[in-house]
């Protein structure tokens, strides 16, 4: 029979681990505007990926704001929170390249590049080449 108290010890480093493998971009981000924020992470295929969680206002005529300016017909009927707006960015040592970021604003999807800069998750979009492009930053929240 273990201990107790060895158990709670091997359970507490078993969980430590697993926190500590997490990628340095997951977490909760705000916009660059701080009118949004978006959780990254990573999933089972190994890409990371960003889901709209908050909008400071998220509420159109007492309604949830829906995605109005996506192409697609069938997705304008969603509502923004939730709408996943970075899809299948891989790390490449310091940067995340070959996904796309999606702007629910104008309903055009971008390819990006990601660099972290301590609590900066630096986002480039661009259709083609990285040089014509925008550049936005994201700030590190809870």
């Amino acid at each position: 029979m273990m201990p107790i108290g060895l158990l709670t010890v091997m359970l507490l480093g078993v969980t430590g681990i697993a926190s500590a493998q997490t990628d340095p971009i997951e977490g909760v981000w705000f916009n660059d505007k701080k009118d949004a924020k978006i959780k990254v992470f990573k999933r089972t295929d190994g890409k990371f990926y960003g889901q709209i969680i908050w909008l400071k206002e998220p509420l159109k005529a007492g309604k949830p704001k829906l995605d109005e300016n996506n192409p697609k017909s069938d997705l304008q009927a969603l509502p923004i929170v939730g709408t996943i707006i970075l899809k299948g960015c891989e790390k490449d040592g310091r940067t995340y390249d070959d996904g796309t970021i999606y702007d629910p604003e104008n309903g055009k999807t971008y390819d990006c590049t990601l660099k972290l800069k301590g609590n900066i998750l630096s986002l480039r979009g661009y259709v083609g080449f990285s040089w014509f492009g925008r550049t936005t930053e994201w700030v590190r929240t809870n």
